[in-house]
């Protein structure tokens, strides 16, 4: 397991960087020790909401082997609209590991933080299970159109995601072992 945590496109936040280096080591060792699976090699990106849907997307399509610009700047301009919203992502990387982007504009305070780092380890550590992986690069394959699948397929796909989101979800009270304020 490697963690690399850095910034992007984010100017006068070096304080914050170093809160975010050791929450997420801290947050590493607690969900690897209490989540099923294993932690891969984990790039954290700090960015703003601006620039949010760039890195995700370039990443997703790296992912997906997506080449059609049209679909591109479809995806990113969907991606836009998500991201004012979103507080962080985990996306399946093509070499393996998995990428986690960080909205720090959604994030007034370490507690906040830790809640979403963990979040976000939590389905780190989900991509490292038998098969998930596979379908997670299928289901944004599909998305992009670069290959698509049935609908039984996509319904299974979309279930799936529902119980990983809810089992990240569940997950989140480990972030008071990391900030105490993240357990209130």
């Amino acid at each position: 397991m490697k963690l690399d945590v850095s910034t992007h496109k984010l100017f006068g936040y070096r304080a914050t960087l170093r809160t975010a280096k050791r929450l997420t080591e801290e947050a590493a060792r607690i969900v690897d020790r209490s989540v099923a699976g294993r932690m891969p090699d984990v790039k954290v990106v700090l960015t703003g909401e601006r620039n949010l849907a760039e890195v995700s997307t370039a990443a997703e399509w790296e992912s997906a082997g997506c080449t059609d610009k049209r679909v591109q700047a479809r995806a990113l301009r969907s991606a836009k609209k998500l991201a004012r919203d979103t507080a962080g992502r985990a996306i399946p990387l093509a070499e393996g590991g998995v990428l986690v982007v960080i909205n720090v504009d959604q994030h007034p305070n370490e507690a906040t933080f830790a809640i979403t780092i963990v979040h976000e380890l939590v389905h780190a550590m989900q991509m490292s299970r038998k098969g998930i992986r596979d379908r997670l690069v299928a289901g944004l394959r599909h998305d992009l159109g670069v290959e698509k699948q049935s609908r039984r397929w996509n319904r299974e796909h979309e279930r799936c995601l529902e119980a990983e989101e809810n089992e990240a979800h569940g997950c989140e009270y480990l972030a008071g072992r990391l900030v105490p304020a993240a357990a209130a």
